[in-house]
């Protein structure tokens, strides 16, 4: 996975270097990356090493006890739900940060960006693509585009927090777009969440200009 940030001055990401990265993206600007690799570290590795060190001063600054407590329960809790989403194939998340614009809101919008691998029956890409939003019940708005990176769909689906669930009873607005892999066995889901329902003509769009970047190929290496 390798990706840039910002859409209207480009800057290029250390992971444009991995020799292992499979597709390749550029990330608009208002987005952080979660560093997987560090938050979910196993015990005694340099990455955990990596984040104990960056947490430290953190947990150094809380006024009393029940803060520093408090921070690490928020921190375990992150790790959770990174955890769960990296068992169903997500290998890149971020996390978005914007300004309503178009109401001129005071709170920011947030959103949470995902890139999930899925295992497909081969297939031609075109089929794979249309199948992805039409054996799961739920999606609308369904798209089908042509891109340089090949066939897709973009779709939305709109959930909502079970019950008895811990989470927030809001409605949860999902923007995906299925991407099939051109040795035509897997797809890349790219996912825009949000609890913003009313901004999803917005957070649609922000999604296919992040699709428009995509490449299955190191896009360094073909313009050389």
């Amino acid at each position: 996975m390798s990706h840039a940030v910002s859409f209207a001055a480009i800057f290029a990401d250390e992971s444009l270097q991995d020799p292992y990265a499979e597709l390749w993206f550029a990330e608009p600007s208002g987005f952080t990356s979660l560093p997987l690799a560090a938050l979910l570290a196993d015990p005694d590795t340099p990455e955990a090493d990596r984040l104990h060190a960056a947490a430290a001063p953190l947990l150094a600054a809380a006024p009393h006890e029940l803060a520093r407590q408090q921070f690490i329960a928020l921190l375990a809790s992150g790790q959770r739900m990174l955890g769960a989403l990296r068992e169903v194939g997500t290998v890149h998340c971020s996390v978005g940060l914007h300004r309503d614009d178009v109401i001129g809101g005071v709170l920011p919008l947030l959103s949470l960006f995902t890139i999930t691998w899925r295992d497909t029956a081969t297939a031609p890409r075109a089929a794979t693509a249309a199948r992805a939003v039409t054996e799961s019940a739920g999606h609308r708005h369904i798209e089908y585009l042509e891109l340089s990176c090949g066939p897709l769909t973009i779709s939305e689906v709109l959930r909502r927090p079970a019950t008895d669930s811990e989470l927030p009873q809001l409605p949860l607005l999902q923007v995906h777009a299925h991407l099939p892999h051109p040795d035509c066995k897997r797809l890349a889901v790219l996912t825009i969440s949000s609890t913003a329902v009313a901004r999803r003509e917005e957070y649609r769009a922000l999604l296919r200009g992040i699709v428009e970047t995509v490449r299955f190929e190191d896009p360094m290496r073909v313009a050389s």
